[in-house]
């Protein structure tokens, strides 16, 4: 509570009023040297049960600003203009991929796009509906959910597929291409001739070896044994498909030692597996030339392909 008290006004050290009413001077000579002055204010008391009195006029008013609390002073901004277009953006981003969503569920699971028919290209050791019975299982399912590995899967136990691939051709087709294993030889088994490739994977058979254009191997990997049919095998399929169809023959006295016959009686030393791209292409390129009648070629040996030798 603040002070009731007046001011006051104490002189210290003054000495009493002499005579005649006038004041002794003091030992340094001045009346009034060592007068202390002090004061104070007086602040009226307002009632503790007057709150009007407590809030009216000046004081008042600031009370009233202290009680309104810390939001009467926050001033409210216009949001900027480049926040504004952010989230407008990103509703809207949102929106279309929400959307994409939804149309892809339904696509991946649309009966409108399941599997009706299969066109097949690519085969000659197959035919078309051999390939198309074995995908028989793929049929009403929807051309989202069906890839290559589900078509290379199906056609495992047809052994003249290599490789395949598939392409969906909306609304319920399907276009397969078959990439088919090569054959380079013929392999006699009793009366017929199968069809090899250079795995040794038997891929057809015929009755007529005059049908095919291809070497024989007589007796096949069981009469020359594994190595030798695979290293004769590995020639075979680096040849060219014209070169290859001019050959009657191929045998092996070892891995190093292949020898070709052609369909005219001339012998291809080849030698051994290496290099062999190398080598059929110099001897392709020796059987283009042309034949001399006084002095014919009966050997092609082109177990060194770089240097080459003819006889």
């Amino acid at each position: 509570m603040a002070s009731t008290r007046r001011p006051t006004y104490t002189p210290t050290g003054r000495k009493g009023p002499a005579a005649g009413g006038r004041s002794q001077p003091d030992a340094a000579g001045s009346p009034d040297a060592d007068e202390v002055i002090s004061a104070s204010r007086s602040v009226p008391v307002q009632a503790p049960g007057n709150p009007a009195a407590r809030t009216s006029g000046t004081g008042g008013r600031k009370a009233a600003a202290a009680d309104s609390g810390p939001a009467a002073n926050v001033v409210a901004f216009p949001e900027p203009r480049g926040k504004r277009r952010r989230r407008r953006l990103l509703v809207v981003v949102c929106t279309v991929c929400a959307l994409v969503a939804a149309l892809l569920a339904g696509a991946v699971y649309s009966p409108l796009l399941a599997l009706r028919t299969v066109s097949v290209s690519g085969t000659s050791l197959l035919t078309p509906a051999q390939v198309q019975a074995a995908l028989e299982p793929l049929q009403g399912k929807p051309l989202p959910q069906i890839g290559d590995d589900d078509v290379s899967r199906l056609l495992e136990p047809l052994v003249q597929v290599k490789s395949v691939s598939a392409e969906a051709r909306p609304p319920s087709g399907l276009a397969v291409t078959v990439h088919e294993r090569l054959p380079v030889a013929l392999v006699k088994q009793g009366e017929q001739y199968q069809l090899v490739d250079v795995d040794g994977v038997q891929l057809a058979t015929t009755a007529d070896p005059a049908s095919v254009s291809l070497p024989l191997i007589d007796g096949g990997a069981g009469a020359i044994g594994q190595d030798l049919f695979k290293a004769t095998a590995a020639v075979l399929g680096a040849l060219p498909a014209d070169v290859l169809a001019k050959l009657s023959n191929a045998s092996a006295k070892s891995v190093d030692a292949v020898e070709l016959k052609l369909v005219d009686g001339q012998t291809i030393v080849w030698g051994n597996a290496s290099e062999k791209e190398l080598k059929a292409k110099v001897l392709a390129a020796l059987l283009k030339v042309p034949a001399d009648p006084k002095n014919p070629v009966r050997v092609y040996d082109v177990s060194v392909p770089r240097h080459p030798v003819t006889r």
